[in-house]
């Protein structure tokens, strides 16, 4: 498995869907990002660091600048009690893709076994390939997304290095309860395995509390925490996120850096330091108002007759639209901007292919509600005012 495997796999479904929405001029409710920026405070910090006398311009070291490495290594002391030492256990990446990126190139040898929570954001798929890292899903499946755990004990051999962990989980909107977590934990410990876990939307729950695998026990020496501002503070295109865990684990992902991007984003460091520091409470209103946006949207898509789960995290709900006729979700979005002048994104595309040709996500689609009350309001006019049986 190589790099050029890469151009076996189609374009991410965020791209293809987001073009399709600015053609169709669409509301887009695919690709997760909100309509409403972060905090006046913290922009104006990024401002000065581009035009003001102190001005940040030139290339950041590629570990990050120190301010920003401290930040974050409080950030993790005061929300999980995470002690880390900020020039060993702390890199600044660009955004979480990126970190992910750089764990996995750092870390995954080819023919090793990793673990993953399917269904998965796309990356984690083209990064594996480049790796030659061999998949082994563990399906959360309809309606309430929960871990297998017989599923999981069988998805471990004697080849699995790695679990690649994501919660709170994106495209379910799941965030894994103590059981699951422990059962994980317990794995990672009997089989000497080392987690990776993706926790971009950890300040983004609703009456279900996001616990890093991190803190338990047994698991802060044998865990890399992946995770950004982008999604907490409302500045998805900052791009700015970090990698954090025991130095060995940080040393291997920082090796991979080195060559992607080197250093990310030197103006907006400063920025994503004074909001850790100076804005901690930010993210706690940012979910309250997203519950209740959720609310609306879920409650709007089930009065139209489309079965909706429930969403513990995230920006995203799931929708079931079999109930409608269609027995294919990627068809659906597909159809959807012309009958309805909506996106929404297939999770089918993100479950890898069986054997059976049966996709556990075929008739799922995923909804993002990280907009503003009248666009959902908008959309879900859209959507009761069009014929979207199949």
């Amino acid at each position: 498995m190589t790099a050029s495997r890469l151009r076996d796999l189609p374009p991410t479904i965020f791209g293809q869907m987001s073009a399709l929405a600015a053609r169709t001029g669409a509301i887009n409710l695919g690709q997760g990002f909100p309509d409403v920026d972060g905090p006046a405070s913290v922009l104006a910090v990024a401002a000065e660091a581009v035009a003001g006398e102190q001005r940040a311009n030139q290339y950041a070291p590629g570990i990050g600048i120190a301010p920003l490495r401290e930040a974050i290594a409080r950030h993790q002391e005061r929300h999980y009690g995470l002690m880390l030492d900020p020039d060993t256990e702390v890199i600044a990446t660009t955004g979480c893709t990126e970190a992910i990126a750089a764990a996995l190139l750092g870390l995954v040898e080819p023919g090793d076994e990793v673990v993953v929570l399917e269904p998965y954001y796309d990356s984690y798929v083209a990064m594996l390939e480049v790796c030659g890292g061999i998949r082994r899903p563990v399906t959360l499946r309809a309606p309430d997304f929960r871990v297998d755990l017989d599923e999981l004990r069988a998805a471990v051999g004697p080849r699995t290095r790695f679990v690649l962990l994501n919660t709170p989980h994106n495209p379910t909107g799941s965030v894994l309860n103590h059981q699951e977590l422990s059962a994980i934990a317990e794995l990672a410990v009997e089989h000497d395995l080392t987690v990776i876990s993706d926790e971009v939307y950890e300040h983004l729950t609703f009456g279900r509390a996001h616990v890093p695998i991190a803190t338990l026990p047994g698991m802060r020496e044998r865990t890399l925490t992946l995770s950004s501002v982008g999604k907490s503070y409302s500045v998805t295109g900052w791009k700015i996120g970090w990698a954090t865990g025991p130095a060995h684990l940080v040393e291997a992902a920082l090796a991979a850096k080195q060559w992607l991007s080197y250093t990310s984003g030197s103006p907006l460091q400063p920025a994503v330091a004074y909001a850790l520091d100076h804005e901690p409470a930010f993210p706690a209103e940012l979910a309250r108002d997203l519950a209740v946006r959720r609310t609306r949207l879920v409650d709007g898509l089930r009065a139209l007759g489309l079965p909706t789960y429930d969403s513990d995290g995230t920006y995203f709900a799931m929708s079931d639209v079999g109930a409608l006729g269609w027995r294919d979700g990627l068809e659906f979005c597909l159809d959807l901007p012309e009958r309805a002048g909506v996106v929404a994104i297939p999770a089918q595309v993100f479950h890898d292919r069986r054997p059976d040709g049966v996709n556990p996500g075929a008739q799922l689609v995923r909804w993002a509600f990280c907009k503003s009350a009248d666009v959902l309001d908008d959309a879900l006019a859209r959507l009761a005012a069009a014929r979207l049986e199949r």
